[in-house]
């Protein structure tokens, strides 16, 4: 990595701070907003550096021997199914919840930990605090199924990501205080906060970029995607931060020379996934460069076996592989359309109309490859009506999943639909073809969550398509998705879209059908901003 690339990264040109001068800071003086990122210290004219890392206590509300984690089961009846979780060294089994998200969790489990040797109590090799190692086991039996679409043979996160903070304190808060926010927003009890940890992930990686040259990228990228994932989990209304984090973690992954490895590819594969659902939640255009059409392969977890019915499974990107250029380019078309605009309203005729013609051009290529993709089916398994079949009779293995994980794509692509029309080309929103595919999209979230797969990247489909429904049946779909997935995933970004939701709704019905009102695509951005909120849809 050329020297001072991290310099760079680190401060965006501010002064460096002595570590010898950082200050301690105690939890009565600190406030979410204070939480900052070394990626982007110009962030409210505070650097990272301002908070202590000499001090285990410093932000700290507890008393380390004790714990107050209130792990209870309380299932429904009707719904008695289990989740088995299988990777290469531990096996967890983890019973599927069906209660409100403010008191749902899963018991944890006698497991044993993802080491090579067996330790009792669970996790104690990552701390000697109870109240630490249950955070790990949250993160292992919770939060890692919650991400991911595939785990035949191994959960990334738990394979990856987990061996790395052994030798990593920055990764090892970066876990603890993603666990502790999910635990906190189910309404769990916990003796450390989630806010307390992330402050140590900070100042931790701050300490990781000041060694510029001199430090593990794999390390720098992991602690990055944890916060990149806390921050869209926790949703404080200030998602600069992410980003911030994105900018960073972008520059480091064009500027290395190492090897790929496991680890490296699928952190890239995580990081270009937030990068394009940013750009769309945002408005922004996207930071890297559109993959080429075809060159995406699905990125499956370790040692899975090449005959699995998953095998065409991305682990991150479930049936979207190859959807996900086409996303990529649709997530650039707000910014060219906004500087097309920009350029016809300074006179600027000439290069108005060179942005022109790129706006039309891309647009419609986006339109003809949305209207010709479809999702890459498992062998001798075809989708009639959006209902997998084996086309040579018999079950299909892993059937309810796969059928989960279609409706997923299919969201996706009837989404991005409904956001070309609105928000690229201006369409009503109770224009024929707008509700046609906001539907479909509906429908087929419905569907993923029905079939109880993987749900953690249907908030954006699903909040894009919500946001135009006009019928009732439309948005008693929408509800009932929005149900299930906030009661799978439990994350404040499901809790705040649904509240936005809601407050557009009302703000349709109050507008007729032929009012200027109607064809207002920024509704739900205005919505948004008047809460105080810029949600990141992931």
């Amino acid at each position: 990595m050329p020297s001072g690339l991290l310099h760079n990264y680190r401060d965006s040109g501010e002064t460096d701070l002595n570590y010898d001068q950082w200050q301690d800071a105690t939890a009565g003086e600190v406030s979410e907003s204070d939480c900052l990122s070394p990626i982007d210290a110009k962030f409210n004219a505070m650097s990272p550096m301002n908070f202590s890392t000499t001090s285990d206590s410093a932000l700290s509300p507890i008393d380390a021997s004790s714990t107050i984690y209130d792990y209870g089961i309380d299932d429904d009846d009707d719904h008695p199914d289990y989740l088995v979780r299988r990777n290469s060294s531990i096996s967890v089994v983890s019973q599927a919840r069906s209660l409100q998200p403010d008191l749902a969790m899963i018991a944890p489990c006698p497991v044993g930990s993802p080491t090579l040797e067996f330790v009792l109590p669970v996790f104690s090799e990552f701390s000697d605090r109870p109240n630490r190692r249950a955070l790990v086991d949250h993160f292992c039996n919770v939060l890692s199924h919650l991400i991911v679409f595939r785990e035949e043979s191994g959960n990334p996160f738990q394979q990856l990501v987990l061996p790395l903070s052994h030798r990593s304190a920055p990764i090892m808060n970066a876990i603890y205080a993603l666990a502790s926010a999910h635990m906190e927003y189910r309404g769990i009890g916990t003796t450390e906060k989630s806010l307390y940890f992330h402050n140590r992930a900070i100042q931790g990686l701050a300490r990781l970029i000041e060694q510029d040259g001199n430090v593990d990228k794999i390390e720098l990228l992991a602690a990055i995607m944890l916060l990149v994932y806390y921050e869209v989990l926790v949703q404080r209304g200030r998602s600069s931060i992410v980003d911030g984090h994105l900018k960073g973690a972008l520059t480091i992954m064009s500027s290395s020379q190492e090897e790929s490895s496991p680890a490296s590819l699928f952190l890239e594969r995580a990081f270009r996934f937030y990068d394009v659902i940013t750009a769309l939640s945002l408005g922004s255009a996207p930071l890297s460069t559109a993959p080429a059409a075809g060159c995406l392969i699905p990125f499956p977890p370790m040692d899975a076996p090449v005959t699995s019915p998953l095998s065409n499974v991305d682990t991150l990107l479930g049936m979207a592989t190859t959807l996900w250029p086409i996303m990529h380019r649709l997530s650039n078309l707000l910014s060219l359309k906004n500087d097309m605009d920009r350029a016809a309203r300074d006179n600027e005729t000439s290069k108005s109309a060179v942005l022109r013609m790129e706006f039309e051009t891309t647009s419609r290529a986006i339109e003809t490859a949305l209207t010709q993709w479809e999702p890459c089916l498992p062998p001798n398994v075809v989708a009639e009506d959006g209902v997998l079949r084996c086309s040579r009779g018999g079950e299909i293995p892993e059937r309810l999943q796969l059928q989960s994980i279609l409706h997923n794509a299919l969201a996706y692509r009837h989404s991005a639909f409904v956001y070309l029309y609105r928000t690229i080309y201006g369409y009503s929103a109770r224009r024929e073809v707008v509700q046609k595919h906001a539907h479909a999209a509906l429908v087929s979230c419905v569907e993923t969550v029905t079939h109880r797969g993987p749900m953690g990247a249907l908030l954006w489909p699903l909040f894009v398509a919500a946001c135009e429904a006009v019928s009732a049946e439309d948005r008693t779909l929408a509800q009932a998705a929005f149900v299930g997935i906030d009661q799978r995933q439990g994350m404040t970004n499901i809790g705040q879209a649904w509240k936005i939701i809601q407050e557009v709704w009302k703000r349709l019905d109050a507008i007729s059908d032929d009012s200027p009102e109607v064809k207002d695509t920024d509704m739900w951005r205005k919505v948004s901003a008047e809460m105080g909120v810029n949600i990141v849809f992931g």
